[in-house]
């Protein structure tokens, strides 16, 4: 009778109603769960959450075989996306005529026979189920709740298989489970698959390309009144935990009390890890800079880059040392834990619910000045939207931080100087702390920015890192030349024109210092190779020859046209430095070299001017001519040296002959530059590689070669790749590396379409087999 009576009392009910949803989350969780053979199998250890592990190891997911099953399911489990209103047909082939277009819809044309790729429009794109054949299951509305992590969908490698002998899984999300819908990208992928005739090339630019919209957009939207985070009054209008709690019976209250505003916020994380990198986001959305077109809607990609502008901005000015943040609190997201915050000791601290992982890495700064000066190239009208939330802040904050990272070790009469940022970890990889108490290595100011860390957020030998400083420079460039243009703006109001009109100076001065320090120091000569660039200097004459995978890297100084920058003015002292760089042409394809082009570039054969527009500090590197260099030449005599075994970072093997870093150790390759290799060789002033000769095909061949057959079957492009085992790689959930494949694939195309190739004819890298 006890029993009854128990369930008759009201605890006792709700005692029974619990066991009994425990029971039933037990068994559903039984029958769901992945096999084992999903993870490690010797011995049977699940794999431990990517964020949870110290930041040191964060990039050591391994695919090597045997540890992730790669094995194709059944045969009735291939029509994955068929399931679904996914917009693949059943029938779907890699190598098809172009889809039906819709009747009343226009014909899509992207101009890929005449020359050029034409992208954009995408306020009248078609979404991609509207352009193909509907399946017979399509009338079943699709649900959130169908989606699945991207992880989990390649471990079910859904078909249909690529037809080719590599059979490449198709790993989009179905459409309603993607994270940004772009369908001007819709447009164009479906124009590439009557370009690539290859099927299994395809596949790999299908899956690669739309990655980071498909899957790491994770949140856009607005910032509200008196954020936990405002950094104008740094007031908490409201605890972290009660704005990311909004029930429904408090939203009135929300409203009212914390309303949204009209500037826009979107938070990109970098793939496998839950957090975002400044460099890593810029790098990503800037894959998608041909789609960039003006727009208000909050759908559009300009809305998308907009916010991440402003995110960038707030992040700055919160902590302009720090490289990497959590989600912004109005995303209702909450933070990521990051295991090596108790290990690390930066001063200044961080906020830990604001700041994910704190490393000084001046490629962060350069990455956001990159987003905006191209926003403001392909949008100019829109000069108003730097002037109305807090660019100038943020400008302000990152020029004033790489200014107090400029000053060298020791003062005039040899006493050590306070460093503004200073860094120590507790760890057993050298590469995680710096030397001296978290001074790094002496150096000798010598107008560069010291970085504590490199792109790979390895720790520098030599803070003054030289393609961290040559991005810089270009970008400070020509980011002032948005606020020379903000210091004129008549709506904007006076405080902010006179700080615009200081600030321009100092971006010109301090890009002037940076050039003059790689002119005098990084240029070093090579017993084999001649005049080159070293990848770190101190500024005393040490320089460490090597080459990172990581951009910004030595390989890809072409990609900022830090040798062509744009003319900035007549104004009263003038300096010079010699330009080697032919003009390039404005196009609309990916091409990272021509976002300055819409001024009219100076003459190849001319001085190229920059102006300061302040009396110049009694600073060597202010009131001495610039040492003059062919630097067409360095960059070759240097591309030669990092694409061979004289560089030490240089992974050689059968699968993958590619630039590494220490970051995965020697031996492991990184696709990404080998993309870089294959991207830069289209710069022909710069790489010597003649315009459409057969020596440029064969070096992108070669690289394009390399990026297909080291993917293990994925279908995707990995962060790095044994270069002797293709089957051991680390992360193939890695948005930047797979946009950069795609901006590869789009120069190729645009190259090819310039030379009037046939691609159906079977012309081309883009029309041939390789099988």
């Amino acid at each position: 009778m006890a029993l009854p009576q128990a369930f008759s009392s009201r605890r006792g009910r709700i005692f029974a109603l619990t066991a009994f949803l425990a029971l039933v989350i037990l068994l559903v969780g039984y029958q769901t769960a992945p096999p084992l053979s999903l993870y490690r199998q010797d011995p049977v250890v699940l794999k431990q959450p990517e964020h949870e592990q110290s930041i040191g190891h964060e990039h050591q997911e391994t695919g090597e075989a045997g540890h992730v099953d790669l094995t194709p399911p059944p045969l009735e489990t291939w029509n994955h996306h068929e399931q679904q209103d996914t917009g693949i047909p059943a029938k779907h082939e890699d190598i098809s005529s172009p889809p039906t277009t819709p009747s009343g819809e226009e014909d899509i044309d992207l101009g890929l026979g005449t020359g050029t790729i034409e992208v954009g429009g995408e306020e009248q794109a078609n979404r991609p189920d509207e352009t193909q054949e509907a399946s017979p299951a399509a009338s079943s509305t699709p649900a959130e709740e169908d989606c699945v992590s991207f992880e989990q969908l390649q471990r079910k490698k859904p078909g249909p298989l690529s037809a080719g002998k590599r059979q490449f899984p198709y790993v989009r999300p179905p459409p309603h489970c993607r994270t940004f819908q772009l369908p001007a990208l819709e447009k164009l992928i479906e124009r590439m698959r009557t370009v690539i005739k290859d099927p299994d090339l395809f596949r790999l630019f299908e899956n690669s390309y739309p990655n980071t919209i498909d899957t790491m957009i994770k949140w856009h939207g607005y910032a509200r009144n008196n954020s936990p985070w405002d950094t104008n009054t740094g007031t908490y209008s409201k605890s972290l935990a009660a704005l990311m709690a909004t029930p429904d019976e408090d939203q009135q209250e929300e409203e009212v009390d914390n309303p949204e505003t009209d500037e826009e916020l979107t938070y990109i994380i970098t793939g496998d890890i839950d957090a975002m990198w400044l460099r890593d986001s810029a790098s990503q959305l800037y894959s998608y800079l041909p789609f960039l077109t003006p727009s208000t809607s909050k759908d559009s990609l300009a809305s998308l880059w907009r916010g991440l502008i402003n995110s960038h901005a707030r992040y700055i000015v919160i902590s302009p040392y720090c490289h990497s943040f959590q989600p912004p609190p109005e995303s209702g997201i909450p933070p990521t834990h990051n295991g090596a915050y108790s290990q690390n000791n930066p001063q200044p601290p961080y906020d830990p619910q604001k700041v994910f992982d704190c490393k000084w890495e001046l490629d962060s700064l350069a990455s956001f000045l990159q987003i905006s000066s191209a926003y403001h190239a392909k949008i100019p009208e829109d000069l108003e939207f730097f002037g109305k939330y807090k660019w100038i802040e943020a400008v302000k904050a990152a020029v004033d931080a790489a200014a107090a990272m400029r000053l060298g070790t020791y003062d005039e009469d040899g006493k050590v100087l306070p460093s503004a940022w200073t860094f120590t970890g507790w760890t057993n990889r050298g590469s995680e702390t710096l030397t001296n108490d978290g001074l790094g290595n002496p150096v000798k100011e010598n107008g560069m920015v010291r970085s504590g860390f490199r792109p790979s957020d390895d720790a520098c030998i030599f803070q003054l890192l030289t393609p961290s400083n040559m991005m810089f420079a270009a970008y400070l460039e020509q980011a002032s030349v948005i606020m020379e243009g903000l210091a004129h703006l008549d709506d904007l109001d006076e405080g902010k024109k006179a700080m615009a009109k200081n600030m321009t100076v100092q971006m010109r001065d301090l890009a002037r210092g940076i050039r003059y320090g790689i002119a005098k120091d990084a240029v070093v000569t090579h017993r084999e190779f001649g005049d080159m660039f070293a990848y770190e200097v101190d500024g005393y004459g040490s320089a460490n020859l090597m080459d990172d995978a990581n951009v910004p890297s030595l390989l890809a100084f072409p990609l900022w046209n830090f040798t062509h920058p744009p003319p900035l003015g007549d104004h009263h002292q003038k300096t010079m430095v010699k330009s080697t760089h032919t003009s390039i042409k404005n196009t609309q394809t990916p091409n990272r070299s021509s976002e300055s082009d819409s001024t009219q570039p100076p003459s190849v054969d001319d001085e190229t001017e920059l102006p300061s527009l302040s009396p110049p500090p009694s600073k060597p590197y202010t009131t001495t001519p610039l040492p003059t260099h062919n630097y067409s030449q360095i960059y070759q005599n240097t591309r030669r040296f990092i694409l061979s075994l004289s560089n030490p970072y240089y992974a050689q093997g059968p699968a993958l002959s590619a630039v590494g870093g220490p970051h995965l150790g020697p031996g492991k390759g990184w696709p990404m530059a080998a993309t870089v290799a294959a991207l830069t060789a289209y710069n022909s002033d710069l790489s010597g590689l003649s315009s459409g000769s057969k020596e440029q095909e064969k070096v992108v061949e070669g690289q394009l070669q390399m990026i297909l057959d080291s993917t293990s079957g994925t279908g995707v492009v990995h962060e790095t790749v044994n270069a002797w085992n293709e089957k051991d790689w680390t992360r193939s959930w890695f948005g930047w590396a797979n946009g950069l494949f795609g901006e590869l694939i789009l120069r190729v195309a645009e190259e090819e379409a310039g030379r009037g190739v046939k691609w159906e004819q079977g012309e081309g890298l883009l029309g041939r087999s390789w099988q």
